[in-house]
């Protein structure tokens, strides 16, 4: 018997494999950093940074891209930095505000896509830096906390605090781009 390599529109994929592996990572690592176990977080966080940088690279070359592997990405990346830097917040090392809006920019973005329905969406700049900031963000505060820089701290606030004003301004953004999407087409 043969084995076949599933086709692009089978969720069954090896890179959904790596991506459903960073999902069941999400609260393990949530857990360590909420019980100040660092070692262990920045392990898992590092098992999270590998799948998602791989995961992709891997459904290019084995050809199994599809819409649904996109956006299972997307919203597990979204859900990993969320909740992680949730956690983070809990224990008073970030702004509160930084997880809701990863989640409101995370909804927009599936909501545009919706409304933009056979339109590429526009991947801004802005909105792409954040997404590779929130992980650096959320490995930064991990990596603090196990090496015991306390003087970092404050940085990584400060940080955080940034990262709500890009989030707002790329929200921002993409309301603009629907907006404009849909006065050209009227």
């Amino acid at each position: 018997m043969q084995s076949q390599t599933p086709g692009p529109s089978s969720w069954k994929t090896w890179a959904n494999l790596l991506t459903t592996l960073r999902l069941l990572i999400l609260l393990p690592t949530v857990a360590a950093i909420m019980l100040q176990s660092w070692f262990i977080a920045s392990v898992l966080f590092t098992m999270a940074v590998a799948t998602d940088v791989y995961d992709g690279k891997l459904a290019r070359k084995l050809n199994q891209t599809s819409p649904f592997g996109g956006l299972f990405d997307h919203a597990t990346d979204a859900a990993y930095v969320t909740f992680c830097c949730a956690a983070i917040a809990e224990l008073g090392l970030i702004n509160p505000l930084l997880q809701w809006l990863i989640a409101a920019a995370f909804i927009q973005y599936v909501l545009d896509s919706k409304a933009l329905a056979g339109v590429a969406l526009r991947m801004s700049a802005i909105g792409k830096s954040n997404g590779i900031a929130y992980y650096a963000l959320t490995g930064t505060v991990i990596g603090t906390q196990l090496l015991g820089w306390a003087f970092l701290q404050t940085l990584t606030g400060y940080a955080a605090w940034a990262l709500v004003a890009t989030t707002a301004v790329s929200m921002f953004d993409r309301g603009l781009s629907l907006l404009r999407h849909r006065n050209q087409q009227r």
